[in-house]
């Protein structure tokens, strides 16, 4: 597979396959170590590169972005912060004054994620850097480098530019060529359309030549016709968790179909009194969309993940691949959200409860995808909860989201959903009844408190035991009736 993208300025051209990751190309291919793999699954921001697109720069984990989903754009990695005369970039000058190193091989993450957010303004440093876990010789004077560098201007080279069209040459015969007959079998590298991304290439380990299928659909159309055809591709957004079958389970994806290109995927649209939200947008822009209608819900989307998961998983891949503990379904379930479905020409919808079914099957037929979600409007009532292990981007324990309606202090209207509580996000539906015309007190709970072991069986794993979970699902109703405003990031101990 041919890619062409800019590489710390410079355009380059990579041919390999198509689900080599970004960090296995970078340190054996071009000898840019100073990106580490640590985790190798998108959790310790040790490989944290700078990626822009037509959206502009965002951090993301390269052992979990595949060289598939690069080709049109800019990548900046630690190597390329300097300035081209050697000046160090202002956040590398600021580490370095307030002494604000790991041992070293966590660093460079750090620092790309910085530069990053020191490009795009943001001083939430906290928050941007939840997803560098390394504390190992001390926090404070990293946040206090990110502090100093605020106010420091941005060195002109970091303001990368995706390449033009005209520049993505779409054959091997260079830009403007004039492209052979497509075809399936022969076509070489493609930017858009039917024609694969892909012929032949060494696969990511490097210990074998063979066949990766791989297209990258500009439209759903295009989509939508190419699923049909290959029912058995798997689709590739973000990488999140497709990137975890590479990196971790070691499978060959065989035939991919990279989303990144579906540009009609990423729009949000106000309509007909609902808010239709594409499938591959991210959760990064449903936060940002989310956060004036219903706070909670993007509050809970801050401790979804960190910066650079949330830059790359779309709220579809949440719902899609039908974890019982994704934390985007149980909020959408609660606010009675409509899933939307195509196959070809053909689409469907479902109240999105609907679309799951049990651990690891949902309503979903052979070369059907996920295309949007919509919500409808509302006055904001949902509060959303979250137990997990660690407070940043970690995997929940129990996810509960509220959405109750009263008058007068009594409960007249309830839409309740919990993650991690069955195979599937499930509605609480037997305590959604129990709590209809009871007061929002804890005396007025007590019977929706008895009804969740109605509703949930729950299992016993590494993140909490079945009597746990009931009893955390039990809690959560109670905080609903007993604090003025509940918070998913508050933290009590």
């Amino acid at each position: 597979m041919k890619v062409r993208f800019l590489l710390n300025g410079d355009p380059v051209e990579a041919d390999t396959a198509p689900t080599t990751t970004l960090l296995d190309w970078l340190r054996e291919s071009r000898g840019l170590t100073g990106t580490k793999e640590g985790c190798n699954e998108g959790d310790c921001g040790a490989c944290s590169v700078m990626l822009t697109d037509e959206d502009g720069a965002r951090a993301l984990n390269a052992c979990i972005l595949f060289m598939g989903q690069l080709d049109g754009h800019a990548v900046r990695t630690v190597e390329g912060l300097a300035a081209p005369d050697g000046t160090p970039h202002p956040v590398q000058q600021a580490m370095v004054d307030h002494h604000g190193s790991q041992c070293g091989f966590c660093t460079p993450g750090f620092v790309v994620t910085m530069a990053t957010a020191h490009l795009n303004g943001a001083t939430d440093h906290d928050d941007q850097l939840a997803g560098n876990l390394c504390r190992c010789t001390g926090y404070a004077p990293i946040i206090r480098a990110a502090k100093a560098a605020e106010s420091l201007p941005i060195p002109d080279h970091m303001r990368d530019a995706p390449l033009p069209a005209s520049s993505c040459a779409k054959y091997s015969g260079g830009p403007g060529a004039e492209p052979p007959a497509p075809s399936y079998a022969d076509t070489p590298a493609d930017w858009g359309g039917r024609d694969p991304l892909a012929g032949t290439g060494a696969d990511d380990r490097g210990d074998a030549t063979r066949t990766h299928a791989a297209y990258r659909p500009a439209s759903t159309d295009e989509l939508a016709s190419l699923y049909l055809d290959h029912p058995d591709a798997t689709l590739v957004a973000g990488a999140t968790d497709v990137g975890l079958w590479v990196t971790k389970g070691l499978r060959d994806l065989g035939t991919a179909i990279f989303l990144n290109g579906v540009t009609d995927l990423q729009r949000i649209e106000e309509s007909d009194g609902a808010l239709r939200i594409g499938a591959g947008v991210t959760l990064t822009r449903l936060r940002e969309v989310i956060a004036p209608r219903h706070p909670s819900f993007a509050e809970m989307l801050r401790r979804f993940g960190s910066t650079q998961v949330r830059n790359a998983g779309t709220i579809g891949g949440n719902i899609a691949n039908g974890s019982p503990i994704g934390d985007g379904p149980p909020a959408l379930i609660a606010l009675g959200a409509t899933l939307h479905l195509r196959r070809g020409n053909e689409r469907r919808e479902m109240p999105l409860e609907d679309f799951f079914i049990d651990y690891g099957k949902q309503d979903r037929q052979q070369g059907e995808f996920v295309e949007a979600v919509s919500i409808p409007d509302q006055p904001d009532r949902l509060s959303c909860q979250k137990l997990s292990k660690r407070f940043d981007q970690d995997i929940s324990a129990v996810c509960g989201c509220f959405n109750v309606t009263t008058e007068g202090g009594t409960v007249t209207a309830a839409r309740i959903a919990f993650g991690g509580m069955a195979g599937t996000p499930k509605r609480a539906r037997q305590t959604e009844a129990a709590l209809i015309g009871q007061p929002l007190t804890p005396e007025g709970v007590a019977a929706a408190q008895a009804a969740l072991e109605q509703d949930f069986t729950p299992l016993s794993d590494m993140r909490a035991s079945a009597r746990y979970r009931l009893e955390v699902a039990k809690g959560m109703l109670l905080r609903l009736a007993t604090a003025d405003e509940p918070s998913v990031l508050e933290v009590r101990a």
